[in-house]
């Protein structure tokens, strides 16, 4: 097998995400603000995660620094109501974000792993018409995602093959643009709990295989909008994974297939009290292909969605560009 480390030194010369998140990676896509005028329970909307904003090599990473700039494009073309059916009408969605991302991972150790922390935040443009009442268009910066605490661990193996670790505790502030008077905001005005736990594992020196396995939990929005009529919304609680599969064709490219899944397990709340049919869900699956060498990677990533409730359904293409020092 070739070198990792001659390779790779700081998230795979990639990384997000927060992370999310979505991710943001996490944070780090904001198309999905969404539905919030729309007066029902179910349209207390998740804030953005990292949903596919990460995928091959995901759980590579090395002591050192990265800087990375991701660049997203979401179009959904439809709403989906809490059964998983379309809204009639025409709804539209549009989102344009592009996310800085700073992460250091340093060579002090800490129960084998190497520790570190990150800090993202995106700038995004996102445009919203619906027939069920919605209209608006936002353009600002979103919220800010830190991490103080990463660990990552480079030297362990699976069932002798090489295995790559981490874990991370990602917390959203409430930072970004916000007007409770706006159905679109880049703002959730809340605070947002995201950690994960990534892995990859290289069952040959061609192929690989990598997850990345979140878990995300809301504080309560005292200033929501004012369409809801309430005094305090918070998002339920959810669970939320991105997965890649890729192969080495030729040195430093690889392609394969990566996707995401998305499950609220909580119900929203409305001053207090818990709503029926508001839990949100979504699948997406597309190709994906990554260019690296001398520290710099490039990757350009698609998707499909499929089955989602309680949110817009439609496409989203990622182009990221990582270096690592």
């Amino acid at each position: 097998m070739k070198s990792a480390e001659t390779e790779y030194m700081l998230y795979g010369k990639e990384h997000q995400g927060l992370l999310y998140r979505k991710t943001m990676a996490i944070l780090v896509w904001i198309g999905l603000i969404v539905v919030a005028g729309h007066v029902r329970a179910a349209d207390i909307p998740l804030p953005p995660v990292n949903l596919g904003d990460t995928g091959f090599e995901d759980g590579i990473a090395f002591p050192g620094w990265l800087v990375e700039e991701t660049f997203g494009y979401y179009h959904a073309g439809q709403f989906n109501d809490h059964q998983g059916d379309r809204i009639p009408g025409s709804n539209k969605l549009t989102s344009v974000s592009a996310t800085t991302h700073i992460a250091y991972i340093s060579k002090v150790r800490l129960l084998a792993g190497f520790y570190g922390a990150e800090i993202l935040l995106p700038l995004v443009d996102v445009e919203m018409d619906t027939s069920f009442g919605p209209k608006d268009r936002e353009q600002g910066v979103g919220d800010l995602t830190i991490s103080p605490f990463i660990l990552q661990w480079t030297d362990q193996k699976l069932f002798g093959m090489p295995y790559f670790q981490r874990l991370v505790v990602n917390i959203t502030l409430p930072t970004g643009k916000y007007d409770r008077n706006r159905p679109v905001n880049m703002g959730s005005n809340m605070v947002s709990i995201n950690p994960y736990y990534a892995f990859t594992i290289m069952p040959t020196d061609k192929i690989e295989l990598s997850a990345r396995l979140h878990y995300l939990w809301n504080s309560e929005n005292d200033d929501p909008f004012v369409g809801l009529g309430a005094g305090t919304i918070q998002p339920g609680q959810a669970f939320h994974a991105n997965y890649a599969a890729s192969y080495e064709f030729v040195k430093g490219v690889r392609v394969g297939i990566n996707g995401y899944a998305l499950q609220q397990f909580t119900k929203d709340k409305i001053d207090g009290r818990s709503q029926a049919n508001s839990k949100e869900r979504v699948f997406g699956i597309g190709p994906g292909i990554k260019w690296s060498g001398d520290g710099l990677s490039l990757n350009l990533n698609s998707y499909f969605e499929t089955g989602a409730a309680n949110r817009p359904e439609g496409t989203k293409v990622f182009f990221r560009l990582s270096k690592v020092f």
